[in-house]
Order: structure tokens, then C-alpha cells, then sequence
């Protein structure tokens, strides 16, 4: 019996199952909209808000927890400073997962996971570091 055992093992090895829901996170944080499995989706919940709570703390040993979870440094930048301003006056509840339906190829049920108010216009693009003019006009 699995009392009193929380999550889901999403039948992959530890390691593997960190590396997926780091890759998720980041996704998540840089696209601020995907679309996953829903079991996926639901274990990826918990461990993007209690990333986005520690970058509302602040501080350099919560920076480099996040760091740890998430080795994206890109990611972690936006996540301290765009994220946590945004949501500063948020209680929780920053994600929202909405069923999307089944897959067509393997009839896998699909939700979307999104942060709530979300700039529509991160969808795509990458949110990496920022080139200037000169660097542009240089290349």
C-alpha cells in the first residue's frame, strides 16, 4: 500500500524524473504556457510555485536553491526578476492546469499548464539575455 507516499513516478528512474520536471520548469518560466501530459502537468504544479515563492523571498541563498532546481540561468534571472514582481502581492496559486483534451497518437490526456496572468506574448519566444544595437550592428 502507498500510504503516506506523495507523487507521481511518471514510470521513469529518479534522475530522470528531476531532469524532466527541471526541463518543464524551465520551459514553463520561459514560455509561460505549455502543453503536457496531465500527470506531468500536475507534478509540475507544486514545484514551479514553491520555486516562484522563493524568488518572492529574495536573497542569495534562495537565488542559488533555485539555481539547483532549475540550472537555467536565463530562467532564474527572469524567474527573481520579472516573476516574483509580478506576483508580490499573489497569496499562491501562480500555475493553472487545463485539460486539453486526448492525444491522438497514444490517447494520452493532455493539459495545458499556464501561469496565472501571463504575458500572452512570451509564448515562443526565448527570453534569454537581450542583444543591444551595437551588438546587432557588429554582427
Amino acid at each position: 500500500m502507498r500510504h503516506k507516499i506523495a507523487g507521481r513516478k511518471l514510470q521513469r528512474k529518479s534522475g530522470h524524473r528531476a531532469a524532466l520536471l527541471r526541463n518543464l520548469a524551465a520551459s514553463l518560466i520561459k514560455h509561460e504556457q505549455i502543453l503536457t501530459t496531465t500527470p506531468k502537468a500536475k507534478e509540475l504544479r507544486p514545484y514551479v510555485e514553491k520555486l516562484i515563492s522563493l524568488a518572492k523571498h529574495g536573497g542569495l541563498s534562495n537565488r542559488r536553491l533555485a539555481h539547483s532546481r532549475l540550472m537555467d540561468d536565463a530562467q532564474e534571472q527572469k524567474l527573481f526578476d520579472v516573476l516574483a514582481e509580478r506576483y508580490k502581492d499573489r497569496e499562491g496559486g501562480y500555475t493553472r492546469v487545463i485539460k486539453a483534451g486526448i492525444r491522438a497518437s497514444d490517447a494520452a490526456p493532455i493539459a495545458i499548464i499556464e501561469l496565472v496572468d501571463r504575458d500572452v506574448d512570451a509564448k515562443g519566444k526565448d527570453s534569454g539575455p537581450v542583444a543591444n544595437e551595437e551588438e546587432l550592428a557588429d554582427a
